[in-house]
């Protein structure tokens, strides 16, 4: 058998079994291993980590074995195929046949009759993959995704079992959202009949949005998809209330999966986490039907900061789901080998120093590398959090659309070497507690605000790559 014959014989043999293909992550691994790859290669052709692979290649295994009956591991997947493909065509000679590649399973005439109709997502003969659209010209490439494994499962959870309505991936800029979204999308869209990835970085009126939606979900394009009900054949509504409207009909009628990035650019600046830029103000209506009425679909934002509708609606048992992004830790390791730094035991306190943001990472590991020819050692020997033109770029973006409350109290704890409290902040940033509360609040759902627990009372902080950034660049 060749690589691909491999592919549709496995997969239709897990198919038969449980009743599920293969996803994308499994056929990568499958066809690298039949291949003689190792697992970091086959990590980086797919733009994810080591660790990573090697999780989803033991459920592989497991599933394997399950299906054809005998122990399969990595070093034995090509002799275990080819004993049950041999077994298969002996087993079954001389009787009716389901052609698969040059392989011939046995299969009852009456079961393969194939209905003349299908939904979008109904596998067919012709294919072992589900026929789900795709609409990811709005989708940046696919990168490296350093371990998320947690994070993905946690994730395909809530979306695929639990079936929450909708999925907030917030964090800092540069902490991964976008990644971790298309790596999750390219997991779990065979469940989906249509997949549709949407930016929002140039602020597009909901008008607009719907209008995208809705004819992509319909598969129809203009003169304008036909109301599935009432009004003028072939017509679009023109008003927000009934585009909304048609757009719950069809997620109701279909099972969709929206990915909306960028969402913080719809949010304003220079007020409290979470409020909308002017013209921006009817997507509250939008996240607000989708999280609290009944449909088959689910939406993903990705956003710096939750907006205020989410932060009331989400719970860990409810439709709407928040998950709050924190940096990599040891897998940003992957990152250093991608730079070729060297000194690996001094990289844990480059971690550490930078919190494990992947952006963050990169830029610093780029300036040891054209400085210091990637001599970590060399470079912490300075003693000092070098931010540089372009990590500095990335936080002024984020900082400078902080209200002036928050710009005063992250100023003030920015001064502190330590972490204080609610009460220490009171006497020394003279603010009420109401105002006091507000902009913790709001600083910590922008994740600009770190949170600990000592001897029973609360403390608060900013991490050292943004006191650094406030000291050398005061917000006041």
């Amino acid at each position: 058998m060749d690589v691909q014959e491999v592919l549709r014989f496995a997969d239709e043999m897990v198919f038969a079994k449980t009743g599920e293909h293969f996803d994308d992550l499994q056929k990568a691994i499958l066809l690298g291993v039949w291949e003689g790859q190792k697992y970091s290669q086959i990590a980086e052709t797919s733009y994810c980590s080591e660790g990573h692979i090697r999780n989803i290649a033991s459920k592989l295994w497991k599933l394997l074995s399950n299906v054809l009956d005998e122990e399969v591991t990595q070093s034995n997947l090509r002799s275990a195929l080819e004993r049950r493909q041999l077994f298969i065509v002996s087993s079954n000679f001389g009787n009716d046949f389901l052609h698969i590649g040059n392989v011939n399973v046995c299969t009852d005439t009456q079961a393969s009759e194939v209905p003349k109709t299908r939904s979008p997502s109904t596998p067919t003969p012709e294919t072992s993959e589900p026929q789900t659209r795709l609409d990811l010209a709005d989708a940046p490439h696919i990168s490296l995704l350093s371990d998320r494994t947690s994070e993905l499962a946690t994730l395909e959870k809530s979306i695929v079992q639990e079936k929450c309505n909708l999925a907030a991936i917030l964090g800092i800029s540069g902490i991964g959202k976008t990644a971790l979204s298309l790596h999750l999308t390219r997991q779990i869209q065979h469940n989906f009949e249509c997949v549709i990835w949407r930016s929002l970085r140039h602020s597009p009126p909901l008008e607009t949005t719907l209008k995208n939606l809705i004819q992509f979900i319909a598969n129809q394009y203009p003169p304008n998809p036909p109301l599935p009900r009432g009004g003028e054949e072939g017509v679009l509504p023109t008003s927000i209330p009934d585009r909304l409207s048609l757009l719950m009909e069809y997620l109701r009628k279909n099972r969709c999966l929206i990915i909306l990035d960028d969402v913080q650019a719809i949010l304003s600046s220079g007020q409290l986490a979470g409020n909308y830029r002017p013209k921006c103000e009817n997507y509250s209506i939008l996240f607000r039907q989708i999280g609290e009425t009944t449909h088959n679909s689910c939406l993903i934002l990705n956003s710096w900061e939750p907006p205020r509708e989410i932060s009331a609606l989400k719970g860990e048992n409810l439709p709407v789901r928040t998950l709050q992004l924190k940096g990599i830790g040891t897998a940003a390791t992957e990152i250093f080998q991608q730079k070729r730094l060297l000194n690996p035991e001094t990289w844990e306190n480059l971690i550490n120093a930078y919190q494990g943001n992947p952006l963050w990472l990169k830029i610093v590991a780029t300036t040891i590398q054209e400085i210091f020819r990637g001599r970590v050692a060399e470079f912490l020997k300075y003693d000092m959090l070098f931010l540089g033109e372009e990590l500095a770029a990335t936080l002024h973006t984020q900082i400078n659309r902080l209200s002036e409350l928050e710009k005063k109290l992250i100023s003030q704890l920015s001064r502190e070497a330590n972490p204080v409290s609610v009460e220490q902040l009171l006497k020394d940033a003279e603010l009420s507690p109401s105002e006091l509360f507000n902009g913790l609040q709001s600083l910590g759902r922008r994740s600009l605000v770190e949170i600990e627990e000592q001897e029973n009372e609360t403390l608060f902080s900013v991490c050292p790559v943004v006191r650094q950034y406030v000291i050398s660049n005061p917000v006041n």
